[in-house]
């Protein structure tokens, strides 16, 4: 009688994809490379910046420092890319800079306001609004997003000397009340509605958290 050995066949191991939902943590180690960060932005309408902008400026200053304080890049990026319709705002575009909503409160006027510091005329709305603008993308713009994205998520003196630094100078364009110091260790604290100082990135944010988790599921997944 035949006898037949069984065999079975091995597949190969896939390569698990980070999963992000609203409970991700902030910090966290890299998840994309900083050249599938850029492919995804470029991907997409971007506005006014080139692909040079984004290969050789935004995105290895965002992958750099994120990686020098503990944050995972994808989800900062994430966070710009949400904030900024993917660079295509007016608060986004020069010479605003601004790459996450840092110090626009909805405050507006159709006049100049008396002391303009602190204030854009919005050419795409066509009124005066306040919001914080940066003179370099590198040198002040994304340090003062990851910074301030790093105090949210660190209670004061869990910081590292690298983290403190970061924070401190982030601070300096805009300052953070200091209850809401380690208030966000996950993206869906982000969002006023989910934060328990009662403030927040986002307001009310329901669903700030899950928008950003959303956006760098997609960036990893190369969707």
């Amino acid at each position: 009688m035949l006898q037949f050995r069984r065999f079975t066949i091995e597949r190969p191991a896939m390569k698990a994809i980070p999963m992000f939902t609203e409970d991700s943590p902030i910090l966290g180690r890299p998840t994309a490379s900083a050249e599938r960060l850029a492919m995804f932005i470029l991907a997409r309408p971007c506005g006014e910046y080139t692909a040079k902008d984004i290969r050789t400026v935004i995105v290895p200053a965002y992958w750099t420092l994120c990686a020098e304080v503990g944050i995972d890049p994808t989800l900062a990026v994430a966070q710009m890319i949400h904030e900024t319709g993917n660079l295509t705002s007016f608060w986004a575009a020069r010479p605003q800079r601004n790459p996450a909503g840092i110090g626009v409160t909805g405050q507006k006027q159709a006049t100049p306001p008396a002391n303009p510091a602190g204030w854009a005329f919005n050419t795409q709305r066509q009124q005066w609004e306040a919001g914080v603008s940066f003179a370099t993308w590198e040198h002040d713009a994304i340090p003062a997003h990851v910074g301030r994205l790093l105090a949210y998520a660190l209670a004061v003196g869990a910081e590292n000397p690298v983290q403190r630094a970061a924070i401190q100078r982030a601070l300096r364009y805009r300052p953070l009340p200091l209850k809401l110091r380690g208030s966000a260790p996950t993206l869906k604290q982000l969002g006023k509605a989910h934060n328990p100082a009662g403030q927040g990135w986002a307001s009310p944010g329901t669903d700030y958290g899950a928008k950003i988790a959303a956006i760098a599921a997609r960036i990893v997944s190369g969707a």
